[in-house]
Formats: C-alpha cells, sequence, structure tokens
C-alpha cells in the first residue's frame, strides 16, 4: 500500500525522531512536507532516489551532518527543496547535479561551507528563486549565476563571499524586464506554491501568492568590495536591492533611478563616497531607504519620493551630508550638484552683464573715433556746453 503512496504532509506538528528508513521504498512519492517538526538525524542516500519526487520541504527542523550523495548516483526529479534552518554542512550539495528541472532551492540557515561551484548555471539552469543566506560559503560570487535566464530572486546575504559583485549580473534575464517574471507554479494542481522567506523591509516575511512578483537580490552581510556596478542599474525589474553591511566604496551609480519598480533600497554600513544620486527622487515606488553608515556628502535630494523619506537615521553617520531631514545646514561649500551648478550660472550671467557694458562702452567710442562727422559733432557738443557752464560762472 505505501509502495503507491504519492503525498506526504505531516508539517507543523511536534514529531521527533529521525526519518524512517521504509520510506526510502515510496518510489511513487512526488510530494513530501515534513517542515516546522523536531525532527533529528542525517538524510540516507536513498532520499535523493526517489525518482518521482518533486517537492521536498524538511525546513524548521533539527537535520544534521553532510548530504554526501554523489553527481551520478540518481536522476533528479525535483522542482522544489527546502531544507532551511536545520543543521546542514558540507559543501554545495553535489547531490543537486543534474537537478535540470529545479526552480526553487532553499538551503539557507544551515552550516554549508566552502565555494559555489561553477557548474549551478549548467546542472541546474532552470532556477528562479536561490536562498543561501546564513551559511559559511566563501570565494568570490560565481559569474556563472548571471547566466541563469529564470532566476528571479537571489539571496546570498550573511556569508563570507569577498570580491567584487559580477559586473555580468546586469545580464540577469528575468531581472531586466518585469514581464519576464514567472508565473505562480502549483504542483499538479494541489494548493501549494512555490515559497520563500526573505528580509523585506527589516523584517522576515514568508512570500508565496506574490511570489511571481517578488525580483531582488540580496547580497547584504558579506565581505565584498569595490564599486556598484553600475551595470545593476539594468534591472529594472528588481523589486528590492540590499548591498548593505560590506566594503564596498565609489559613487552610488548615477542611473539608479532608472529602477522604477525599486520598492527597497539598502546600501549602509559601507565606504560609498560622493554625492546621493539625484535620481533616486524618481524612484516613486521606493518606500524603504538606507543609506547610512557610509562616507557621503553633499546636499540630501528634495523633492518627489524623497519628501517621505524623513527619518534622519537613514542618513546618519555620512559627516559629509546636510539638509532637510537632518538639522545640519548645507554651506556653499557642500552644495549639492545641483545647486552649485545654478551658482555658476549665476557667476557666469554676471560676466555676461559685464562684458556686455564694457563691449558696448568701447564700441559707441570706436564708432565715435572712427566717424569723422560724429566725432566733430560730439566735439562741438562738448564746447558748447563749456561755454556754456562758463558764462553761468561768470554771471
Amino acid at each position: 500500500m505505501l509502495q503507491v503512496l504519492r503525498y506526504i504532509n505531516l508539517s507543523n506538528n511536534r514529531l521527533t525522531g529521525g526519518l524512517p528508513g521504509c520510506w526510502c521504498g515510496l518510489h511513487a512519492l512526488w510530494f513530501m512536507n515534513l517542515s516546522e517538526n523536531l525532527l533529528i538525524g542525517k538524510l540516507s542516500d536513498c532520499w535523493w532516489n526517489l525518482q518521482a519526487l518533486e517537492y521536498m520541504n524538511l525546513s524548521n527542523n533539527s537535520f544534521s551532518g553532510e548530504i554526501h550523495a554523489g553527481k551520478s548516483s540518481h536522476n533528479c526529479s525535483l522542482k522544489s527543496l527546502y531544507l532551511a534552518k536545520n543543521g546542514f554542512s558540507g559543501v554545495f550539495p553535489q547531490v543537486l547535479w543534474g537537478c535540470k528541472l529545479l526552480v526553487t532551492l532553499d538551503i539557507g540557515s544551515n552550516r554549508f561551507f566552502g565555494a559555489l561551484p561553477p557548474w549551478i548555471v549548467i546542472q541546474v539552469p532552470s532556477l528562479q528563486i536561490l536562498s543561501l543566506r546564513s551559511n559559511n560559503f566563501t570565494g568570490e560570487i560565481p559569474l556563472e549565476l548571471s547566466r541563469l535566464p529564470q532566476l528571479q530572486l537571489l539571496d546570498m546575504a550573511n556569508n563570507s563571499f569577498t570580491g567584487a559583485i559580477p559586473v555580468a549580473f546586469g545580464n540577469l534575464t528575468s531581472m531586466r524586464d518585469p514581464e519576464n517574471t514567472s508565473t505562480p507554479r502549483r504542483l499538479d494542481g494541489t494548493k501549494y506554491q512555490d515559497r520563500i522567506n526573505i528580509n523585506w523591509k527589516g523584517q522576515e516575511l514568508t512570500f508565496q501568492r506574490n511570489l511571481r512578483l517578488l525580483t531582488g537580490i540580496d547580497l547584504s552581510r558579506n565581505f565584498l568590495s569595490q564599486c556598484i556596478p553600475k551595470e545593476l542599474t539594468k534591472l529594472k525589474g528588481l523589486r528590492f536591492l540590499n548591498l548593505s553591511r560590506n566594503h564596498l566604496s565609489c559613487n552610488i551609480p548615477e542611473d539608479i533611478g532608472s529602477l522604477i519598480f525599486l520598492e527597497c533600497l539598502d546600501v549602509s554600513s559601507n565606504e560609498l563616497t560622493g554625492n546621493i544620486p539625484l535620481s533616486i527622487s524618481s524612484l516613486t515606488a521606493l518606500s524603504t531607504f538606507n543609506i547610512s553608515n557610509n562616507l557621503l556628502s553633499g546636499k540630501i535630494p528634495v523633492g518627489s519620493q524623497m519628501q517621505t523619506l524623513t527619518d534622519p537615521s537613514i542618513y546618519s553617520n555620512n559627516s559629509g551630508l546636510c539638509g532637510f531631514p537632518l538639522e545640519i545646514p548645507c554651506a556653499n561649500t557642500s552644495l549639492a550638484p545641483d545647486e552649485r551648478n545654478d551658482e555658476e550660472v549665476d557667476h557666469w550671467m554676471y560676466y555676461f552683464v559685464i562684458a556686455g557694458i564694457v563691449f558696448g562702452f568701447w564700441l559707441w567710442f570706436g564708432v565715435l573715433f572712427t566717424i569723422k562727422t560724429w566725432r566733430c559733432g560730439f566735439l562741438l557738443f562738448v564746447d558748447g556746453m563749456q561755454c556754456n557752464f562758463t558764462k553761468n560762472v561768470s554771471y
């Protein structure tokens, strides 16, 4: 009887112990949800040989140990895999080699370590949602991730990644155009949909029904350095971008205002310099914004959406910033670029007026001295005025 069992949902209970070994014989099983329990132990290699299994959710338990199944020991049919909030360890699971149908992968909040393998893009090409947050991954972010054509949500926060943000991220197809994002995916007509927990506006929230609209990148709490690539401004479908708590430097890209759907932008606690780009004022959907703890300077842009971002703390610890909502007035030496430009225009206007007066004066005298009749008339006029003045004085 158990051999034809296709559906198991025992989530949100208080189940303890390990997974029964007899379940490895459930070859017809395509849906298994054991999340939110107290299960422990290691995952046997046999779990990865269930060739009908499409949905596997073991998140929020106390499973531990490494996932040992090798690259070619199984035929992967998984479409959604959730292993988050356990105690799994080891390198990025090689059991995912060949999971070409896998759409959602959440292995966050475990103890995985090491570098991400570049084979992800070839062996797991259908990924739309990839969550690796709160592990111990190291090394540089693989350029190959930019070649995942359907990737719409990338969460790599709270790891130990180093190096630069790949410029190639500007080629993430599903993030470049909001119309390219996926449609909600149900499993064989059931009510279950892909879901993911992300840090949204400072809170960890679970997204499910609106997951199709969720497009974003979270690289916060790593050791990334160098500049924020201007190529990220090509990702016009982004809803959130979190690059906080790294070592990023240089200026914020001037074209940041082209991300017209952006709702959350956090670049706090970096080493960013320069002015806040004026284009930020055009982000009409922006509701969460944080640039605190940087080296920014100049006047805070005003107008449009910036008028609603009035919490001084989101601009704090930038010694060069001034203007509303900070209680720091802007001196002439620290004016924003637009005001400096206005001042320069005023100076040039004064120069042109003075030049016009001087030119007009010398033009009049030039004509006077080059045309004989005008010169004689002017001299006779002066002589006449002198005679009249002399007569008045003598009387």
